[in-house]
């Protein structure tokens, strides 16, 4: 009986509409990049013929700079199941506005999905940036490079998205916000396929030149005119069921926090892209500098912090000041904690505290949320959507604090020393030992043998056969209070003497810290107890807004 009523469930599934249309989707989406390989047709055919160097049958290998750090055989594939994962609710989202079931019902199959692809499209984007900052000597882990936007872009919207689609959930709102943001995450995941593979940007990361470029635009315009299109279409059955109760509601802080998001995700895409469309409008090579993304970046950032603080705390429904004011009492000691701290560490500067203050505020948030959690259901208090969540929370303050604290608060040095000299920055002695030269099988290595607090490290400079000029390969000293970075800027001259930079980064290794909790809170968030048979046909919570009454949460969720 129980094989029988299984077999049910999945022909009833099986013969969904919506699942049918989403399976079509896919397909389509399928069918453009496989398009692409096809042999002697494809711009992408991987079958042409080339003539390997002497010596070299398998190719001269990659870029130099992507064989210096073990993070290259980790980032791109991460990176790749990220853009990748979000087809799957991007597939259900166009099957939703093709068939007409516009409920919450196909959330629901996609929630783990969205959550998979979110997750690792976030560690991906973690490596990237520890890649950067092990690898390019310059002591930094971002710099606005447009194909580090491209990837942060998807990002945005889906971190939008994955707010936002609680409340369709629980209040049956924001239905266009929710198919507009998870298009445009899609959307978003193609175009950073042509940034990254059209040759349009010259960029440490675009390594690639090809064809495909004209191939991969056309097939982004096309998703962007077919999803703008659907809701348009069904913009009379968009209409949402659910009301919010008050502006001072978890539903009210959602929907501010798409308005920040997606201003965020504006400000970026208009300096990654705009040097583009002057260049193919006139000719006129531009570029858009750090400052315009630091400064929307800084304005949005700590609005966003401002967010975490409370929101979690909010309840679905309306609330009032004294209830509001006595849930924050203990966030707000941390927040207060925090700058405390960071003034007597010797930190200083408007933003920067400000960043700290917020930071300690919504990480005392979320600490408060996980405890309540703990407390009502044990182990379980660190596991589902919604303890998941205050989880990542944790993970993301850590992150931005760390960087900021990094790079506000570095001590840079650049010298000439001879073996033996010594100097001393920030309470750590470097001193130099001397030089020493290798040669291996794909590279010529020159190497400086600099003892920091003790222990010896070695910064290098690599030639690679097939590379015209000598990749920097950084040595760093790492512990929890900061990171000692050693940069060999010049091989040794006369008497062994060598040019050094050396850099002091307060908490920078809790930059990676970080990121290793978002992806632990990622993991939690996405393997929850079900509400419900995941067997069930899609179609059987279509359309249904949900329940309006019952107990509130307690917990908010990423």
């Amino acid at each position: 009986g129980y094989l029988l009523a299984t077999h049910h469930k999945f022909r009833d599934r099986a013969e969904d509409p919506l699942v049918g249309w989403a399976t079509l989707t896919m397909f389509v989406v399928c069918l453009f990049f496989f398009g692409l390989m096809l042999p002697h047709v494809g711009p992408a055919d991987p079958f042409v013929r080339f003539s390997p160097p002497v010596g070299f049958l398998d190719g001269p290998g990659p870029n130099p700079l992507l064989q210096n750090n073990l993070l290259m055989a980790f980032h791109p594939p991460k990176l790749y199941l990220g853009y990748v994962g979000f087809t799957v609710p991007f597939a259900y989202a166009i099957a939703a506005l093709a068939t007409g079931r516009l409920g919450e019902g196909w959330l629901l199959e996609t929630r783990r999905w969205t959550l998979f692809a979110w997750g690792f499209l976030s560690v991906g984007i973690v490596l990237g940036a520890w890649w950067s900052y092990e690898v390019l000597g310059w002591g930094g882990a971002w710099a606005w490079d447009p194909v580090e936007n491209a990837s942060f872009l998807p990002w945005l919207t889906g971190t939008a998205y994955l707010h936002s689609v609680m409340v369709q959930e629980r209040r049956g709102m924001l239905r266009v916000w929710n198919l507009t943001l998870l298009c445009a995450t899609f959307s978003l995941t193609i175009l950073g396929t042509f940034l990254t593979r059209s040759g349009v940007l010259d960029s440490v990361h675009a390594f690639t030149e090809s064809g495909i470029g004209p191939a991969i635009l056309s097939f982004f315009g096309l998703i962007v005119l077919v999803t703008v299109g659907l809701i348009r279409w069904r913009g009379d059955r968009l209409r949402s069921p659910g009301r919010m109760d008050s502006p001072l509601s978890r539903a009210g802080a959602f929907q501010i926090n798409n308005v920040l998001f997606a201003a965020f995700a504006f400000a970026v895409l208009l300096g990654t892209v705009w040097p583009l469309v002057v260049e193919a409008a006139n000719g006129d090579r531009l570029s858009v500098g750090r400052p315009w993304f630091d400064f929307f970046g800084q304005i949005l950032g700590l609005a966003l912090l401002g967010l975490m603080a409370v929101a979690p705390v909010l309840p679905w429904r309306k609330t009032t000041g004294e209830t509001l004011a006595r849930r924050l009492v203990w966030p707000a000691w941390t927040g207060t904690a925090v700058v405390v701290a960071a003034v007597a560490a010797g930190a200083e500067g408007v933003t920067q505290l400000a960043c700290f203050g917020l930071g300690g505020f919504a990480a005392g948030a979320a600490l408060r949320q996980v405890l309540l959690a703990t407390r009502r259901q044990g182990w379980r208090g660190f596991v589902g959507r919604t303890n998941g969540g205050m989880i990542v929370h944790l993970g993301v303050i850590i992150l931005i604090c760390a960087y900021i604290a990094s790079t506000s608060f570095q001590s840079e040095r650049e010298r000439t020393m001879r073996p033996g000299d010594r100097l001393e920055l920030q309470g750590h002695t470097i001193e130099y030992l001397g030089s020493e030269a290798r040669v291996e099988a794909t590279a010529t290595i020159v190497a400086a043998r600099v003892r920091v607090d003790g222990k010896v490290f070695a910064p290098a400079l690599k030639n690679f056969i097939f590379g015209s000029q000598a990749i920097s390969t950084p040595s760093l000293r790492h512990s929890v209070l900061d990171d000692v970075y050693l940069t060999l800027l010049t091989t040794p001259q006369a008497g062994d003497a060598i040019t050094l930079r050396i850099i002091v980064e307060p908490l920078a290794s809790w930059m990676w810290i970080g990121g290793g909790i978002i992806g632990l809170g990622a993991a939690l968030a996405a393997f929850p107890g079900r509400r419900r048979d995941p067997l069930d046909p899609v179609s059987s919570s279509v359309g249904e807004a949900p329940a309006a009454t019952g107990p509130e949460p307690t917990l908010a969720a990423v």
